[in-house]
């Protein structure tokens, strides 16, 4: 009966990470199928948005990224600011709904100066589908060569400002509906039961 052959010490480690390389490749994929299944999932729990529900959700994205006026200073402005090309996206179909026309919003870039600027600039024209005449000037933000940034690259294209014209009676009805949704925290839900799951909407 042949001796089994003996390998090195080196020899066994490499065979003992590529055995290990192999578990978490299948594993990760795995992992990243059960994650997509939930995603997929709760995509379907929410399906499609009505009119009324673009207004809360919109109006619940300007409570967390818009600007708001403060008892020390008074705007009543409505200004939104973000990174996200999605959630800008959905900002600007969240405005129509709220009857803003496209031509009452002006833009502006604000990017790092080492960044492609006018590269940035075309990206959110071509998501906006606004006027070139509707962006304003760039706002550059100084380049720290001590500081390690991360937001770097062809995905990088700054954040976009939005802000409304003429807004002062939409800047009220926002924060209508935003205190709306906050009052209604302490109200029970229409048509909660006790045994619905956790997280889930109710049926449609």
């Amino acid at each position: 009966m042949p001796r089994p052959e003996h390998l090195s010490y080196e020899a066994c480690r490499q065979r003992q990470a590529a055995g290990v390389a192999a578990y978490w490749a299948d594993e990760r994929s795995r992992r990243a199928a059960a994650k997509e299944a939930i995603r997929a999932g709760e995509e379907q729990v929410i399906g499609a948005l009505s009119q009324r529900e673009i207004l809360i959700a919109g109006a619940i994205a300007y409570l967390c990224e818009g600007t708001k006026s403060k008892p020390y200073c008074r705007r009543w402005r409505v200004v939104f600011i973000n990174s996200d090309p999605r959630l800008i996206r959905f900002y600007l179909r969240f405005l129509r709904a709220a009857g803003v026309r496209q031509d009452q919003l002006c833009f502006r870039l604000h990017i790092h100066e080492s960044a492609d600027v006018q590269a940035a600039q075309d990206f959110w024209l071509r998501l906006t589908e606004a006027d070139p005449a509707q962006f304003g000037r760039s706002n550059l933000k100084r380049h720290n060569p001590k500081t390690t940034r991360l937001n770097t690259g062809a995905s990088y294209h700054g954040c976009l400002r939005i802000e409304v014209l003429r807004s002062g009676d939409l800047y009220q009805r926002i924060e209508g509906w935003s205190d709306a949704i906050l009052a209604s925290a302490d109200r029970p839900a229409q048509g909660a039961c006790e045994d619905q799951h956790p997280g889930r909407l109710p049926s449609k």
